[in-house]
């Protein structure tokens, strides 16, 4: 399975191939520039989320708004959404650029794909304050996934990520994902 954390307990994870986060995206012509939750003009501006189900169960960025207070102004738009339209999910980034909201809360590498698409400029902005939300995660160490078990693929699959880890950045990079440094645990330091 290619994209799953790689803490991911459901399967057997390989290195993680990039790293990413929750980012803010608006529309550019706005000059927002908002990175932190915190930030006082999300009490005041209409923001959009991701919502997973009716379980309760949210993104980071929502479960954080949330806790803030930060409700009122909230809207919800389903990650899953109604699959006969293309591309269900990037509903909250057209949501941004038809001013329907002001910022949309969203996973970094939707958020740069859609924005990198847009006929409209959108800033995408990592959420920098993520941590402070903890035991909430913002940033993702992204890894593939096999069958619990099967160490010889996992083995494989690690050995590609090494020797083509210039080719990989670069295709993320041309779907404008936005990246950090894999994190030195996610790098082989618990195996």
């Amino acid at each position: 399975m290619m994209g799953v954390p790689a803490g991911y307990d459901l399967v057997l994870a390989t290195k993680p191939y990039y790293r990413s986060s929750y980012v803010l995206v608006s529309r550019a012509d706005r000059h927002l520039g908002i990175t932190s939750l915190k930030d006082p003009r999300l009490r005041n501006l209409k923001i959009g989320v991701h919502l997973i189900g009716d379980d309760g169960t949210n993104t980071p960025p929502a479960q954080a708004l949330g806790a803030l207070g930060i409700v009122d102004n909230v809207t919800g738009f389903s990650i899953y959404g109604d699959y006969r339209q293309n591309n269900p999910p990037a509903r909250l980034i057209e949501a941004v650029q038809n001013s329907q909201i002001d910022v949309a809360a969203v996973w970094g590498p939707l958020a740069g794909y859609a924005a990198s698409r847009s006929s409209i400029p959108l800033d995408v902005e990592m959420i920098a304050d993520g941590s402070e939300f903890a035991p909430l995660e913002f940033q993702f160490d992204i890894a593939m996934g096999v069958r619990k078990g099967d160490r010889d693929l996992q083995s494989l699959l690690d050995k590609v990520i090494s020797r083509r880890r210039a080719d990989i950045r670069s295709v993320l990079t041309s779907y404008a994902v936005p990246m950090l440094p894999t994190s030195s645990l996610a790098n082989g330091a618990s195996r």
